[in-house]
């Protein structure tokens, strides 16, 4: 089974792409696990004890390049849905970096989604058996035509798609970080808010124009907003951008724009 992997945590460290070498898990022959019972190959250590660190889970949530076509990371609550082609990948990566940092392993409950945050729960239903099973977004994947999940070896092994290969699942995301809503528990449903949204207000050359420009925009926001300068470069020195943060939402921050007529404004992504 072909398919892209470790696609270097997304956007800016895509071209720099490479698969470790290095295996964390024991040396013990990989084996196919007979019958329904798992066995796993356990990991000696998994980076931020198996789960995406802040730094790593802002860069997997870039956008990224694949072959050619674009993906755009999406944020999602618990009740989102979808439905498509389910794959399942093996001893091929067992041992190998994923897009979130951790190392792959097949024996774990885990799976590859193109564009949800990770560590999102998800419960993986096979629509040809009616199996399901819940598992854990950790890596980017799969990058073939009408695919929408790749699952680990443990995963496809539980849904019943270990020989097949294949099979037609719909996904349902039941929580995040590990924690599984339950909705008898009166609780709000929780989501994964998307906050790296931002408006460009202007750029400058002098500090001190750029300081005015922030206390202007510091007036009209509100928590949890902020007004950052940000330096960036241009050939003759420093250029002083002015970025208005903390915008839920493309359409929150286009209200903003339009809302306070700012000429020149543009959405960022930070």
């Amino acid at each position: 089974m072909k398919r892209f992997f470790a696609i270097a945590f997304i956007a800016f460290l895509i071209n720099g792409c490479s698969m470790s070498s290095f295996n964390p898990f024991q040396s013990n022959r990989i084996s196919y696990i007979a019958g329904d019972s798992i066995e796993p190959n356990q990991p000696k250590r998994q980076p931020n004890g198996g789960y995406t660190s802040k730094a790593r889970h802002k860069a997997t949530m870039k956008p990224y390049c694949i072959a050619g076509k674009y993906y755009k990371p999406t944020y999602v609550e618990v009740g989102d849905s979808m439905r498509g082609i389910a794959s399942w990948y093996g001893p091929n990566f067992h041992g190998k970096q994923t897009s979130n940092g951790e190392y792959y392993n097949m024996y774990d409950m885990t799976v590859a989604h193109k564009t949800w945050p990770m560590d999102t729960m998800v419960r993986v239903t096979n629509l040809d058996n009616g199996k399901s099973v819940i598992a854990r977004v950790n890596d980017r994947g799969p990058f073939v035509a009408g695919r929408v999940v790749d699952c680990s070896y443990a995963v496809g092994k539980k849904i019943g798609i270990d020989k097949k290969g294949t099979c037609n699942v719909k996904l349902d995301v039941v929580g995040f970080a590990g924690k599984v809503y339950k909705a008898s528990s009166g609780k709000p449903k929780p989501k994964v808010r998307l906050t790296n949204f931002g408006v460009q207000v202007g750029a400058f050359a002098v500090m001190d124009n750029a300081k005015a420009m922030k206390r202007k925009y510091e007036k009209l926001i509100c928590a949890p907003q902020t007004v950052n300068i940000k330096l960036g470069k241009i050939r003759d020195g420093a250029l002083h951008r002015v970025v208005v943060m903390g915008f839920n939402s493309k359409d929150q921050a286009l209200d903003f724009i339009k809302t306070n007529n700012i000429p020149g404004a543009f959405i960022v992504r930070d």
